[in-house]
């Protein structure tokens, strides 16, 4: 049978790229008039709608049910049954209550999931105009087939994978594919090589993204799913079949090795009392009574609490959470991976470096907000810099369409981000936006293209000559420029002074900054209708330089340090230049000057096996595809690594779905992959996200000593049940004392600790291996020691009991040491390593308020009647329910040693290996 090809195997389409538009035109059997109305409707009826394919939906019942798939879930079901039968009613209830409850949370966390393909049919542009007939039509996007001819202009969306034919001055916003916000210029020609990064497809654009500015008409090459966008639908479908959690995953194992230990358990139980003639009905109920005990009911309960509040927590710290089980996930998260632009860097555009007169300047201040110094040889301009830097101050502000609104107390930019970038430098070098607009109106311009690399605005002079301001690249800049802006007046520009700009060019571009040059043409009294660009863009006046970058987020060093001391690798995946995004990897800690930036070219030329290999060691990734994203992500859940995956683009969603975790930025994100993900970041910051695995680690320690407790005291009871059964002792609890028992101790102290403050140390930890059990070696000694513990001082109370009494009044001493017990280890069962004394009891104020009023009312249940009747137990006086208060703290003093003389051992080693070393 042949095997199915995934979506991702399947072989892309022709290179259209690399075609010249008469070719494409050929290919496509089209012509620049367009498809007739009659052909298009053929291909319509052969190629099918433009229309992303949904997924299968998921019905609301099937979500439900699926809430009771976990073995331990039916355990207990059977647990509540039991418990019916016998008659205990309330304890039947409070079990299938937890059941049920656990569902309908589960229910309602995951009802709203899998939407991602219905979020990306959002995006898709509801009409097109289209030339059909050799006239332009408007068109639903549906109905658009291969060889229809796209026309489009600024604010329109594009409707399908279209191949250039023409441009005037276009700009497309791509960041829903690249991740990368800037405009991209456009332009017909054709290009050369075939393994071109999407976001560098000049004569290319694409279902979904967005016209920035100018105009364009373009042949449809790929509708539906043969687009990039239907590409990472397809991507998104099959990114990853829910695996569940690693809580999940060994829970569900946990509960298998449960139910073969209580049913061992019972048998034995039951054999040893029949060898012993005991009567079959009383065998069967105390077997049951204690199998029902041995089952941690309220873990589901204690699981569902501790995730909950976590969520809630997390929220209040920036990050909201979609899918419940998931918070979980972030607690052995070992890689994130993060895109670059507004995670680890600020989002925004910033100057930071000023050449003008022959002296380079540094400038302060971060993102759009025009509070900053330029500084020159480390400190603060004087006035003697201040004429050359305000002449460099209005070309960057002359020659520029954006303004700077305040809004919400923070300052944004309204128009093309690089020239928000230039006018906050602008006023930082002294230029005044308001007055240059005043005395300089603008007569003209010409905008950006990727022909000339330029733009120019032309303005009035207060003398009343017109003045072209330009700005564009260096190298072209520089070759249309005459003279040179020198401190001492304007004087030729020499091949040396060439040299000394270009030089300096080069070193602002090795510090990762984007650099434009500066200059101006005085046109004297000509026309402005009469203009031209080979008029303006000619003779130019030199200025100077800018250098900016988008600036790393002041928390993102210290973050990356601490996700390092925590065991966490940090991959940058973006879809920005590899020098860029290896730059701001070094300078934030992410990698070593050692590390290379693989670029999404020299993924396609790697075989699985080989990134497989090479994964662990590649800190950075760079002009990246949503395909290659998804790649990286099983190369390094494929190393056994747990992946949290982080985007805002709709080409991350698939990545998103295929991690363990995936994050979508709160902010700038999609809605395509805010759907994909498990967890929502509002701030877009990686800070954020180390504290969601801060509260992931917490959680994970909540639910572990919760189950220890849990497990720990149902352990005591079993071997107090099963020596005294050995020994030839009447049975020590009856049915109604263990299920008593189980009701008080397993209830609200367990929910106490499900619910106890993250330790200090949790992030100096290194994260858990997949492969670690819940319960493990230590986990395991840790429980049958504390059984033997309770079971100890409880076998030892009860055979006193009958030595010096009958056994009901036995019974009761055991019974009420039992609970005393457990209800004083609750406090050691905080921490595995910490002393209680280390401990504040008031950082817990409900475990404490919990356990008071549990031990009032079992030493109340002690002194009444009717109270007595129902648990089948005798009075005690006080004195001696004080005695059996004290015996029962024994378990935790001695647990408490234990801890002590492990802490003290394991220093004494460490101490050891330091004076090795």
């Amino acid at each position: 049978m042949t095997p199915k090809t995934t979506f991702s195997e399947r072989p892309r389409a022709l290179a259209w790229h690399t075609l010249s538009s008469e070719e494409v035109l050929i290919q496509l059997r089209s012509t620049v008039q367009g498809l007739s109305s009659q052909e298009a409707q053929q291909r319509l009826a052969s190629n099918g709608l433009n229309e992303l394919e949904e997924g299968r939906s998921i019905s609301p019942l099937h979500i439900f049910f699926a809430q009771f798939k976990s073995l331990i879930i039916w355990v207990l079901i059977v647990a509540g049954v039991i418990s019916g039968v016998l008659g205990e009613a309330v304890d039947a209830i409070a079990i299938l209550a937890i059941v049920v409850l656990n569902a309908l949370i589960g229910f309602y966390q995951e009802f709203n999931a899998e939407k991602s393909i219905a979020a990306l049919k959002k995006m898709t542009a509801p009409h097109a105009k289209v030339r059909r007939d050799g006239i332009i039509t408007l068109v639903p996007a549906s109905g658009i087939v291969p060889g229809d001819i796209l026309t489009f202009e600024a604010g329109d969306l594009v409707a399908a994978d279209a191949r250039l034919l023409t441009t005037a001055s276009l700009q497309c916003i791509e960041s829903a594919l690249t991740g990368e916000s800037e405009a991209e210029i456009k332009q017909a020609g054709t290009m050369a090589k075939v393994d071109v990064p999407l976001g560098d497809r000049e004569n290319m654009v694409f279902m979904g993204t967005n016209i920035a500015t100018g105009t364009g008409q373009a042949v449809v090459v790929a509708t539906a799913m043969k687009t990039e966008l239907g590409r990472i639908a397809g991507l998104i479908s099959e990114a990853d079949a829910d695996k569940g959690t690693p809580l999940q995953q060994k829970l569900e194992a946990f509960g298998h090795i449960l139910v073969w230990a209580a049913l061992a358990i019972v048998a034995l139980l039951f054999g040893l009392g029949l060898a012993r003639g005991e009567k079959p009905m009383d065998l069967f109920l105390t077997a049951i009574s204690l199998a029902v005990a041995a089952v941690p009911e309220g873990l589901p309960a204690v699981v569902t609490v501790a995730l909950s509040l976590g969520v809630l927590r997390m929220a209040r710290r920036g990050a909201l959470v979609r899918k419940l089980a998931a918070v979980e996930t972030l607690g052995s998260t070992s890689v994130i991976c993060t895109d670059k632009t507004g995670t680890l860097t600020m989002g925004e555009m910033t100057v930071r470096a000023l050449y003008v007169a022959g002296r380079s300047y540094t400038v302060s201040g971060q993102g759009y907000a025009p509070q900053g110094e330029i500084r020159f040889a480390g400190k603060v301009a004087d006035a003697d810099h201040l004429l050359p830097l305000q002449e460099l101050a209005t070309v960057l502000i002359g020659c520029n369409n954006a303004h700077l609104v305040q809004k919400d107390g923070r300052w944004q930019t309204v128009g093309d981000p690089t020239e928000g970038a230039l006018l906050v430098a602008g006023a930082k070098a002294g230029g005044n936006h308001k007055r240059i607009n005043g005395e300089m109106p603008k007569q003209g311009e010409f905008p950006f293209d990727s022909d000339r690399k330029l733009s120019s605005v032309i303005r009035s002079m207060p003398e009343g000559t017109l003045r072209a301001f330009v700005n564009g690249a260096p190298g072209p800049l520089l070759h249309r420029c005459t003279h040179l802006y020198t401190s001492a007046g304007i004087q030729l520009l020499s091949e040396d002074d060439r040299d000394a700009i270009l030089a300096q060019t080069s070193i602002m571009a090795t510090q990762a900054l984007r650099v434009l040059g500066s200059a101006y043409h005085d046109l004297n009294n000509a026309s402005p209708a009469a203009l031209t660009i080979d008029l303006v863009e000619r003779d130019l006046v030199f200025v100077g330089l800018t250098g900016m970058y988008d600036p790393p987020r002041p928390e993102a060093k210290e973050t990356i340090a601490r996700c390092h001391a925590a065991g966490i690798r940090v991959v940058m995946i973006t879809g920005d230049h590899p020098q860029t995004a290896k730059a701001i990897a070094r300078e934030i800690g992410l990698a070593s000057s050692e590390d290379m930036a693989v670029a999404g070219v020299d993924l396609d030329r790697m075989s699985e096996g080989e990134l497989r290999r090479r994964a662990p060691k590649i800190a950075v990734y760079a002009r990246v595809t949503a395909e290659h994203k998804l790649r990286i992500v099983r190369a390094l859940k494929a190393n056994q690594s747990v992946v949290a995956m982080t985007g805002d683009g709709v080409n991350d969603a698939p990545a998103i779905k295929g991690a363990d975790i995936g994050i979508a930025m709160g902010k700038s994100g999609t809605e395509v992959t805010k759907q994909a993900a498990d967890m929502i970041i509002t701030d877009d910051n990686i800070a954020t996200i180390l504290a969601a695995v801060e509260e992931g680690r917490g959680i994970y320690d909540n639910i572990r000593k919760t189950l220890q407790y849990l497990l720990a005291g149902s352990t005591g009871e079993l071997l107090l049940m099963l020596l005294c059964v050995i020994v030839g002792l009447p049975t020590p609890l009856l049915p109604i004392h263990l299920l008593w028992i189980n009701l008080v101790t397993d209830g609200l102290p367990a929910l106490c600790l499900a619910i106890d403050p993250i330790d200090p140390d949790v992030m100096r930890r290194r994260p858990r291996l997949l492969s670690e059990r819940i319960t493990n070696p230590v986990f395991l000694r840790t429980m049958c020691l504390t059984g033997l513990l309770t079971a100890g001082v409880a076998f030892a109370v009860y055979y006193h009991g009958l030595q010096t009494g009958s056994t009901e009044s036995a019974r009761a001493s055991v019974f009420a040491v039992l609970v005393f017990a457990e209800l004083l280890r609750s406090f050691g069962g905080r921490s595995e390593t910490k002393p209680v004394w280390r401990i504040s009891l008031f950082t817990n104020i409900n475990l404490l308020v919990v356990v008071a009023l549990s031990l009032g009312i079992q030493l109340w249940s002690q002194h009444n009647e009717i109270f007595g009747r129902f648990l089948k137990t005798t009075s005690l006086p006080f004195a001696e329910s004080f005695w059996l208060l004290a015996l029962g703290a024994i378990p935790l003093v001695l647990l408490e040693m234990v801890k002590v003389t492990r802490n003290a051992w394991l220093q004494h080693k460490l101490h050891i290996k330091m004076v090795k070393i």
